[in-house]
């Protein structure tokens, strides 16, 4: 068989790999049954249904005729380094990093810094757009998380608050 699109071959065999990956840590858990649930339930249906997902996507790669083949292109290499560098520093600023006496910053920072470090990941960065988004989630962070869940987290820097 001849790859036919090579952009949702390679998308359904990472769905698929990740899919499995994540089924399979989920049977660590109790899955228990439809009836009774355990904490990996949800965590091995999900898993699961990435899975199929990836096959199917991987079969229409397969089967489905493109006018060019959708070659894979360059790796967008500053859209990753950005992305994957607000999430691994929105993690930080949120909980910290003791061993080196960072103390939490809290949500609200955090969510700041996730926005900004993420907008620099595009063409153009707009600082008064990234500062309106910004915003808007942490208000809308702040009143799910902790006024409507009750979840205990860090809000404002340990020192402020």
């Amino acid at each position: 068989m001849r790859i036919k699109s090579q952009r949702d071959f390679f998308a359904g065999v990472l769905f698929s790999a990740f899919g499995v990956a994540f089924a399979w840590g989920a049977t660590t858990y109790t899955v228990g049954s439809g009836a009774r649930m355990g904490p990996g339930y949800f965590p091995l249906i999900v898993g699961v249904l990435i899975a199929i997902m990836g096959a199917a996507i991987t079969l229409k790669a397969l089967v489905v005729e493109t006018a060019d083949g959708e070659p894979v292109g360059r790796i967008a290499w500053r859209p990753l380094f950005f992305i994957i560098g607000a999430n691994l520093l929105f993690g930080v600023l949120l909980g910290g990093l003791p061993g080196i006496g960072l103390p939490p910053m809290g949500l609200i920072v955090a969510i700041y810094a996730l926005t900004f470090v993420a907008g620099l990941a595009g063409d153009r960065f707009s600082f008064k757009a990234s500062a309106v988004l910004a915003t808007l989630l942490a208000i809308g962070s702040y009143v799910a998380f902790v006024l409507a869940l009750k979840l205990q987290f860090p809000v404002w820097p340990t020192f402020i608050a």
